[in-house]
């Protein structure tokens, strides 16, 4: 039934134009990442280090509104003293980026004026990624087996809708038990957004199934709805204000066995000086009863751009999760060879939602470069527990390419 969906799509796309007997025009598709990640966490006996190579490669097809994207994708761990989950002791802490081979995407679009429909393999972000993401950070990053559609036919609004049959996880190849390869289920992910004069206000449901047993017991399946609020405005010459609102409330969907309801809030500003930027914000990732995974969940989100770099909150604890944080960067457009060179800094604090108990605090570095066609960064995070997880340290130096 999943599966049928597929064809109605495709044969509007081949019906409605000549396209076939136009040129077909090819590009070809090719990056790669090297990346040195080291984590220390306490209480485990063994430090992790890694350096890892992704290599992605496939060729684009273009003829008239048709596009058809193939492109695999593979990595290789150079240095492999880490547990990635799967492989490896669980004496040193998870770096979540196991060796992997596959097919990253393979997709068909169909674009003509005000839609576009995509069906197949496929990376979808939605906003920021905090519902719904690609997590671009790990080297398998997760795509969806899916149907989209996107329709822009009203001047300012735009409607996105996806229904997608499974969810391929940043695991890989050998992804088994409660990390697999896969989650299959019935995903309905929609959003509805219109560019107001005060910024993009977007309404947004997400009914997640995560349809596997061992995947936490269907408990991660969930039904989201919600709305937000994004803009900017400039203050003068050199000067601009951002800022964002959310909220959202989340329940139980499908099959799980947990009855509960918690809220999502949102209050994020950044102030732009020149090259100087200052941030703050506060979320919060509301609570029911304290009882596991009836707190708000984000399973198909970029978690990893976050509530801190550490990884402490991907799966949110029982009792929530308020994060306060700050910021604070600066950037040169030019600096000697390299372009857009930016660093920047992070604080949070960390606290739960229910009962209000401090977690703990992370601070977070970054700097980032270009030279070329190749990004360069290099990254810290050090989170400092004071009542949930332990005290970890990460560091990454990586290098990405692209045709």
């Amino acid at each position: 039934m999943r599966r049928n969906l597929i064809w109605p799509i495709l044969g509007c796309a081949l019906t409605a134009t000549p396209a076939l007997a136009q040129d077909i025009a090819l590009k070809p598709i090719a990056e790669a990442r090297l990346r040195y990640e080291t984590v220390d966490q306490a209480g485990l006996p063994d430090d992790a280090e890694a350096l890892t190579i992704r290599v992605r490669s496939g060729v684009q097809a273009s003829s008239g509104p048709l596009t058809a994207i193939v492109e695999a994708q593979g990595t290789l761990a150079l240095v492999g003293d880490y547990y990635d989950g799967l492989h490896g002791a669980a004496t040193r802490p998870l770096i979540a980026d196991p060796q992997d081979i596959a097919l990253y995407r393979a997709e068909l679009q169909y674009r003509a004026k005000g839609i576009a429909l995509t069906v197949g393999r496929q990376s979808i972000a939605f906003d920021d990624e905090r519902f719904v993401g690609a997590v671009p950070f790990r080297d398998n990053s997760q795509t969806f087996d899916a149907a989209r559609m996107e329709w822009t036919g009203v001047k300012g609004l735009k409607a996105d809708l996806t229904y997608a049959w499974r969810v391929n996880t940043v695991w890989g190849i050998d992804g088994t038990g409660g990390r697999p390869r896969s989650i299959g289920g019935n995903n309905v992910l929609g959003n509805l957004s219109y560019a107001s004069p005060v910024g993009t206000v977007t309404g947004f449901a997400y009914l997640v199934d995560q349809d596997e047993a061992l995947v936490q017991g269907f408990r991660l399946s969930s039904q989201t709805y919600g709305a937000s609020l994004a803009g900017a405005r400039p203050l003068g010459k050199g000067v601009k204000l951002s800022y964002q609102l959310s909220y959202a409330t989340q329940s139980a969907y499908d099959r799980n066995p947990n009855r509960y309801r918690a809220d999502y809030y949102l209050i994020d500003g950044a102030l732009e000086v020149h090259a100087l930027k200052l941030g703050a914000g506060y979320e919060v990732l509301g609570a029911d009863k304290g009882v596991a995974l009836t707190s708000f969940q984000t399973p198909i989100a970029t978690g990893f751009k976050f509530q801190g770099w550490a990884d402490k909150f991907l799966t949110t604890p029982p009792d929530g999760v308020r994060d306060l944080y700050g910021s604070v960067g600066y950037g040169w457009k030019q600096a000697g060879p390299f372009r857009g060179l930016a660093l920047q800094a992070v604080y949070h604090r960390f606290a739960s939602d229910r009962l209000v108990r401090l977690y703990g605090d992370e601070i977070d570095l970054l700097a980032t470069a270009k030279l070329g066609k190749t990004s360069l960064s290099a990254r810290y995070a050090d989170y400092q527990a004071q009542g949930f997880a332990t005290d970890t340290s990460k560091f990454w130096l990586q290098l990405d390419w692209s045709l």
